[in-house]
């Protein structure tokens, strides 16, 4: 029996879960354009759809990084999962990288599935790696996100 406010390592056993696709999320232009100003993208790409649709989008452009909004909300279901266990107040998020087969514009109705790629140990700490599936709501591949969170040791 663990002593209470004992930390248990996260199980390996973990790696290879993969939890349902999210609920649609329509990326609006009002939201581009405000993830754009809250990380200082200015390129008019992101702000105007005539711009954008001079350089060859539909719409307007999403920063890379937009992702990671989604991303976020994707992994709740895992970070707050019981029978995983982790315990949130030691994480510390500490890598996150996006691979992407098109652009995210304005008008995309997107969907993530995560996969818990890795549970391991890392100089006593656990280390979760997350990967999440962005796609359309054809199912065409948009972007594959690669999330790595670090639970402290206690």
């Amino acid at each position: 029996m663990q002593p209470i406010g004992a930390v248990v390592p996260l199980d390996p056993a973990f790696a290879g879960r993969v939890y349902p696709p999210t609920d649609p999320y329509e990326v609006e232009r009002e939201k581009i354009r405000e993830f754009a100003l809250a990380i200082g993208e200015g390129h008019p790409a992101h702000h105007d759809p005539r711009a954008a649709r001079a350089l060859g989008h539909r719409d307007l452009v999403a920063p890379p990084t937009f992702l990671s909004v989604l991303m976020q909300r994707a992994t709740d279901p895992v970070v707050l999962d019981p029978e995983i266990g982790l315990d949130y107040s030691r994480v510390v998020h500490r890598d996150q990288r996006f691979v992407f087969g098109r652009p995210v514009c304005a008008g995309d109705v997107l969907r993530l599935v995560v996969h818990i790629d890795g549970v391991r140990s890392l100089a006593g700490s656990d280390v979760l790696e997350l990967r999440a599936e962005a796609e359309d709501v054809t199912g065409g591949r948009v972007a594959t996100i690669h999330m790595s969170l670090v639970a402290r040791a206690a």
